[in-house]
């Protein structure tokens, strides 16, 4: 095999560049969407849009696992 020029290696590093990226964001896709499925079992509907998107950011900056223990340490609703 001969050796790649340079301009061809470049070349052949973008190209599995863009494929990485690609895989990247279907594997995204595919979990978002296994995510969002689970939505059908949860009474989201006792929220507001606001107050759930807010949860989710909140609970998505802090980590699941802080997001939990700080939501178990609460009293629990009467």
């Amino acid at each position: 095999m001969p050796k790649m020029t340079e301009r061809d290696r470049l070349a052949d590093l973008e190209a599995r560049q863009r494929k990485l990226t690609e895989d990247l964001e279907d594997a995204r896709r595919t979990m978002r969407g296994k995510y969002a499925a689970l939505l059908n079992d949860l009474p989201i509907e006792k929220l507001s849009e606001r107050e759930f998107r807010e949860l989710l950011t909140q609970a998505i900056r802090v980590g699941g696992t802080a997001a939990l223990a700080a939501m178990k340490g609460l009293p629990p609703v009467t």
